[in-house]
């Protein structure tokens, strides 16, 4: 339900006022329903916290953590304290404190009824000028996501808060992340950082796939090693512990991490007879490093036909999850150490690679799968945009919901280009990608996860729009949305400088600023050096730059994800940078007169910095290529600005060369 504007007006001529303007607070993702209350509250240096039996640890925690971030220390009470402000944490028609004193305060309960996910209210209301905050959720996992809304009101200040009442939900049930490229699997360090990025913008799925990760594909049936060497880190491979350690921070962050298998035909192979026992006991080594969902993967080994084949495929895939119950979700078991149902990505999950008929046979060899195991699709084509038709269609033949493997951002098909624009303008650069694809405001999808950019610092700034759209998909706004990410991502201190940068970040710099002046000076140059516009060019070098070197600082901040931010931009930056640097270098020598001697050790000095850019080590990362036991390690070169700005390098050296 969405209350509109008459509504409010009603109600608050009703209620003497109590409501008054909305949306005093900038939430993302955007909440359902933002509605100001009279007056204004402030949180005591203590407050008091109190939590119904039904919230768990993780969620008492994150309260701790949130308030500790922003000055405040939360003391866990039966009954808060005459002198504190308070914080009351609790579960719907629980009886508990929060219900009673949601009942006391008459907060409004019409969001536990809407057919959403993780519906919750969050309060804040003033007891004689203290704050005083509910968060009713219809479980834990919800209280949870409405604590991710009091860490943002929290970013204004701790003081003189307006008070508010959100009615919240989600529009997608299981939102997030799949590790599913052809790369350098995510460091340790960089996996946890997005954790705790989902944790703060309400994401809570990350499906560990990584293809170049052999203990997922080659080694599938083998344990993690318990050490590593230094060549291995640097192929991104993990060890037991350092898989434990994430499977910890994920349950800190309310993150389902579900650790795929990929057994390739193994699985559906006849001979293969005891493929799902070794199956299982990968499964027991990976719960207990704390793993609680598992995965399976069959991608890419090629599409079965044969009828028996398709039928074993679907009886191993509900003996597996009947074994996975079997074992962990046993009358009595703890919640905490039961397993939620299987995700599969069968080999067929972009259905034009066949004919209608024959993936019409192919899923519909599916429908004896139990409908809590969630299979994958990646839609018509490996890159298409979610969209109702792809869902409608198959649903139709599996019986059941689908849910939505988004190749998006993911380039490892353009590994030398980063995708940090706006979610339309990503469309256009990525060359997979139909540009004219848009976001649909009704999407009836419960599984919507996107498989990253080989950087996953990066991929923060197009996943916070994913986040803000499956939350909330009627008030998606492209640009705001894109524009609210890079704060997010590097700070409010950044964020311009980031933004100036974007346009030539890209590889697509065509329609950039820039361009247009390059055009309009090479023009004008072509027509009389003496009179050609320098200085709005260099007025544009000298912004690209400075932001450059606003940026540059994150590498030596105290912060982990601002110096892992810096890791993954470093190419790309340095590049655009020296680029900027020489041209801006070579436009002041740029020869005016043909009387003129040409400054020789500028040309010359240019002349080997351009040369030498695409082989300079700074410049270059690594990738791997390949999955199973055909894995290779390549270096590649940044391609930033690639389409104005490379191009007027070498148009000026060719103006010292005539």
């Amino acid at each position: 339900m969405k209350y509109r504007p008459l509504i409010l007006i009603i109600a608050s001529l009703l209620l003497g006022g109590a409501l008054f303007a909305q949306n005093l607070y900038t939430i993302y993702p955007i909440p359902q329903e933002q509605i100001a209350l009279k007056g204004s509250a402030s949180f005591t240096p203590a407050v008091s916290v109190v939590a119904e039996d039904g919230i768990d640890r993780y969620t008492r925690d994150r309260v701790v953590q949130i308030l500790q971030e922003h000055g405040l220390k939360a003391d866990f009470v039966q009954k808060p304290q005459k002198s504190n402000s308070a914080i009351y944490l609790g579960i719907n028609g629980s009886a508990g404190a929060a219900d009673r004193k949601s009942t006391a305060l008459k907060i409004k309960r019409d969001v536990f009824s809407q057919p959403k996910y993780d519906r919750h209210v969050v309060s804040l209301t003033s007891s004689q000028g203290k704050a005083q905050l509910v968060i009713l959720g219809e479980n834990t996992d919800a209280v949870f996501y409405g604590l991710a809304t009091l860490e943002q009101m929290l970013d204004r200040g701790t003081e003189d808060l307006p008070c508010v009442a959100f009615y919240d939900y989600a529009d997608v049930q299981n939102r997030g992340v799949i590790e599913g490229y052809y790369g350098v699997p995510y460091s340790m360090e960089v996996t946890e950082d997005l954790f705790r990025f989902m944790a703060r913008y309400k994401l809570n799925t990350y499906m560990y796939g990584a293809k170049s990760d052999p203990y997922h594909s080659r080694y599938w049936d083998q344990p993690y090693p318990t050490k590593i060497n230094d060549r291995e880190r640097r192929f991104g491979l993990m060890t037991q512990d350092m898989m434990k350690q994430l499977a910890q921070v994920a349950h800190q962050c309310k993150v389902n991490f579900i650790w795929s298998i990929h057994p390739g035909q193994s699985f559906t192979d006849p001979a293969s007879t005891d493929v799902l026992d070794r199956i299982m006991s990968k499964f027991e080594h990976m719960y207990e490093l704390g793993v609680r969902q598992f995965g399976v993967f069959v991608d890419d080994v090629g599409v079965p036909s044969d009828d028996n084949i398709l039928r074993q495929g679907a009886e191993r895939l509900n003996a597996l999850q009947h074994l996975l119950e079997d074992r962990w979700n046993t009358p009595g078991a703890a919640p905490a150490d039961t397993v939620k149902p299987l995700q599969y990505v069968p080999q067929l999950y972009a259905y034009s690679w066949v004919k209608p008929e024959q993936a019409e046979r192919f899923w519909s060899s599916l429908t004896p799968v139990p409908e809590r195991v969630n299979i994958y699709t990646t839609g018509e084509k490996v890159w298409s945009v979610p969209n109702t038709r792809d869902v409608k269609l198959l649903e139709d033949y599996l019986g059941h919901e689908v849910a939505w493997w988004w190749n998006y951002p993911c380039n490892d098909v353009d590994v030398t280009k980063i995708f940090i624009a706006d979610t339309y303008t990503n469309f256009s650069d990525e060359k997979h990608i139909d540009s004219q694809s848009r976001l649909e405001s009704d999407l009836p999808l419960r599984t919507l996860i996107i498989n990253p950019m080989q950087q996953g610092e990066l991929s923060q700034i197009p996943l916070f729009s994913v986040a803000d759209y499956s939350w909330n998909m009627e008030t998606f706004d492209n640009m705001a949305s894109w524009r609210a990410s890079l704060p997010a991502v590097v700070g409010n201190e950044r964020a311009d400088a980031l933004e100036a940068l974007v346009p030539y970040l890209r590889y697509f710099d065509a329609q950039s600023p820039l361009a247009k002046l390059i055009g309009e000076f090479k023009e004008a140059y072509n027509h009389n050096p003496a009179t050609a516009p320098i200085q709005p060019l260099q007025r544009e070098f000298a912004r690209i730059i400075g932001a450059c070197d606003i940026i540059a600082q994150m590498e030596k901040s105290q912060k982990r994800c601002d110096s892992l931010f810096y890791a993954d931009l470093r190419p790309f930056l340095l590049k655009l940078r020296a680029m900027s640097e020489c041209a801006s270098t070579m436009l002041e020598a740029l020869p005016t007169d043909a009387q003129r001697d040409m400054d020789r050790v500028t040309f010359a000095k240019c002349w080997s910095a351009i040369e030498g850019m695409d082989k300079n080590e700074d410049h270059q990362f690594d990738i791997l290529r390949g999955m199973g036991s055909d894995i290779t390690l390549s270096i590649q070169t940044a391609e930033p600005a690639a389409e104005a700005l490379r191009p007027f390098l070498d148009w000026l050296l060719e103006q010292f060369e005539k």
